[in-house]
């Protein structure tokens, strides 16, 4: 009887939390009002997870491998089995850092004690995560620890590909997402990087009430500063789209031209315009068919693993996993940890619906 009594609590405790932050969201905003049920955010929640596990582990043995459309013979065959393959993967061990300080301090932890956690950390890392860390181990405090002036790196691909945690714990609510990357962002970007994981996690939060791409992607367009050229990337993207509407192969070029070759834009190691035009290019040309999204992604080249994570963690949200085909994750060993984590998978769900 106590255990179920317990039950209802967190039940009850759980839907007010959800429905006073999404309440507050929608009047800060001016939008309409629009409930989520809490079986139906866990559905969403989990399902996010395992399209970003399941697109890293598909994309892994491509990384880095090819700068130019992957030829579709190329692309690694599905497997079942590619779910376990992710545990030591910096897309998900990084953004899990950032859920334990927060399941610890509270959202509104300092960027200091952000910046701490951080700094603490032990998995390897790159690019920008490395430059923040190390300056922060240094002694350079956030948010200086992501400034150009400290390293060259700030505008790169790492806060894009560990921002998914944003949007799948603050469902519905865009300011949540833009406030929590101004605090985990700016440890390791600045601007347009972190702008790159502000739009992602938009996307993934308002994925729990729309299903149409267009939208999402307009969402996240709404949550970044208009001027900034990762923006104008995602402008372009749209109506390179618009031009050419069934043929991927001509947007990559025209992408890859303007983002990957002009020095005016492909500013950064790993460039986050650029590696973010093939999460768009996934999400526009996949039409929401989840292996195609994937395969997409991945076949624009450059960060093969980590792209196709974002593109495939966003659409598996708008689904559900009630809604997926269970080959995505019956093959999932959900008693693994994830490096250097107090996390297995269902740990993981766990602390997501804690901080919903």
């Amino acid at each position: 009887m106590k255990t179920n009594r317990s039950a209802v609590f967190h039940q009850i405790t759980i839907w007010t939390a959800l429905f006073v932050w999404c309440v507050c969201s929608v009047q800060a905003a001016g939008q309409e009002f629009r409930r989520l049920p809490v079986k139906e955010y866990r559905d969403k929640m989990k399902a996010g997870w395992i399209g970003q596990i399941f697109g890293v582990s598909w994309g892994a043995p491509t990384e880095g491998r090819y700068q130019k459309i992957m030829p579709l013979e190329k692309m690694p065959p599905f497997s079942e089995d590619l779910i376990n393959d992710a545990f030591g993967q910096d897309d998900l061990y990084v953004e899990m850092t950032f859920l334990r300080t927060m399941e610890e301090y509270g959202y509104d932890v300092p960027i200091r004690q952000a910046g701490i956690d951080f700094a603490n950390s032990g998995y390897s890392l790159w690019v920008a995560n490395a430059a923040g860390r190390g300056n922060l181990r240094n002694g350079i405090a956030p948010p200086d620890s992501s400034h150009p002036k400290f390293h060259n790196c700030a505008g790169a691909i790492d806060y894009q590909i560990e921002a998914d945690y944003s949007g799948l714990i603050a469902p519905g609510m865009p300011d949540v997402v833009i406030a929590l990357g101004e605090k985990f962002g700016r440890l390791m970007n600045y601007g347009d990087g972190v702008y790159a994981g502000q739009f992602m996690g938009v996307m993934y939060a308002e994925a729990f009430f729309e299903k149409d791409v267009m939208k999402l992607i307009e969402a996240g367009l709404k949550a970044i500063p208009a001027e900034s050229l990762y923006a104008g990337m995602v402008r372009d993207m749209l109506q390179w789209h618009k031009e050419n509407p069934t043929n991927w192969e001509k947007t990559w070029e025209l992408a890859e031209k303007k983002y990957n070759q002009d020095k005016n834009y492909n500013i950064s190691a790993l460039d986050v315009k650029r590696e973010g035009a093939w999460v768009l290019m996934g999400l526009l040309y996949g039409n929401s068919d989840l292996d195609q999204t994937i395969i997409i992604s991945c076949r624009c080249g450059f960060d093969s693993d980590c792209n196709p994570s974002s593109s495939g963690g966003i659409l598996f949200t708008t689904r559900g996993v009630s809604n997926l085909p269970d080959k995505y994750y019956r093959k999932l060993d959900e008693t693994k940890i994830f490096s250097h984590t107090a996390y297995n998978f269902p740990k993981l769900l766990d602390v997501c619906e804690k901080l919903a």
